[in-house]
């Protein structure tokens, strides 16, 4: 069964990339420009979530911080994709499992997404 990834990125350019990227790969995704697969988390079980910071409904850092508060889905790996300044902070805070910041390349995310599986 192959692994699941949930992409949420408000940019649909950079969305469609990073869901072509990782399919290459081997993963299935299922991809998002707002927070709506989070509602149903536990149906996708996916090994990692790679969320920006500013989607059409909130900020992932405070999607990031609600998801990691509630004990039936702190165990998800989330990982802020953002070109914000101080992101390794704001990931800190928000208490995500890891950050990459934009712009990326290739390489740097298909690394971080090995980390989780």
């Amino acid at each position: 069964m192959p692994r699941k990834i949930i992409i949420i990125e408000d940019d649909p350019d950079i969305l469609d990339i990073m869901a072509y990227i990782l399919s290459e790969e081997g993963y299935d995704v299922l991809s998002a420009t707002n927070s709506k697969p989070l509602e149903e988390v536990h149906l996708h079980d996916p090994i990692l979530i790679l969320m920006d910071n500013r989607l059409t409904d909130g900020l992932g850092k405070d999607f990031c911080k609600h998801f990691k508060e509630d004990p039936a889905t702190r165990h998800f790996p989330i990982v802020l994709v953002s070109a914000n300044s101080g992101l390794e902070q704001m990931a800190r805070d928000s208490g995500a499992d890891g950050y990459l910041k934009k712009p990326f390349d290739i390489s740097e995310l298909i690394e971080v997404v090995k980390k989780f599986g």
